[in-house]
């Protein structure tokens, strides 16, 4: 089934799964937040949202400056694609529905998801990331956003400002269109700086080390 999508339609889902688009759009989440008095829901969303940032940028520093990976399953870091989005894309479903029935915000929550899935398989049919690399990010971005929810649940529900949630939104699929954020480049000046290498490690590399055969 993916192989009937054409590959213009996987890259332009896949730039909804870009930095330029996630990042601001886990902004708007806490600004929403933030205008409906919700403090106690927008802090949970920084830190979860905040510690699955770092587990990627963690994991793509170690391969980029160390080498270490799981060369078994091709796997070099978790996609900051596939979990921003898996993460960022169900909760906003979930708030811009607020004003309905529990079951629509649920619908929202599972529609955001589906596509942020879709999102993470687009990794995988545009080369950028083995299937393991977009799996544990899907996974982490979907606690992420479940964790979310399962903290705040017992929560009053904050009355959002419309207008904001409708502008916010329409900025997030403008900038969609933007160049891809310059993200890889600097983790590869980061890891150099702390490894100390000349230059960033590869899964050619792994090739090199292990005379075999690239997955």
């Amino acid at each position: 089934m993916p192989y009937l999508i054409p590959m213009t339609a996987w890259l332009r889902l896949t730039s909804f799964g870009d930095s330029v688009v996630t990042i601001p759009a886990a902004a708007a989440i806490v600004l929403w937040l933030l205008s409906g008095r919700a403090w106690r829901m927008a802090l949970w969303w920084i830190v979860l949202f905040g510690a699955g940032m770092t587990l990627v940028v963690a994991t793509k520093i170690a391969f980029i400056g160390w080498g270490v990976g799981i060369t078994a399953i091709d796997f070099t870091g978790i996609s900051g694609h596939a979990m921003r989005a898996t993460a960022v894309l169900p909760v906003i479903g979930f708030l811009a529905f607020n004003g309905g029935r529990q079951r629509v915000r649920l619908a929202g929550f599972a529609v955001g998801l589906a596509i942020a899935l879709l999102i993470s398989v687009s990794r995988v049919m545009v080369d950028a990331h083995s299937v393991s690399e977009a799996v544990s990010g899907a996974l982490l971005g979907t606690a992420t956003s479940l964790f979310f929810m399962r903290i705040t649940a017992t929560s009053v529900l904050p009355v959002l400002n419309g207008w904001l949630v409708a502008l916010s939104l329409a900025g997030l699929f403008w900038v969609s269109s933007a160049e891809p954020a310059p993200t890889q480049e600097l983790m590869t000046d980061i890891a150099l700086k702390l490894s100390g290498h000349d230059r960033p490690f590869t899964r050619a590399d792994w090739v090199v080390q292990s005379g075999t055969r690239m997955p």
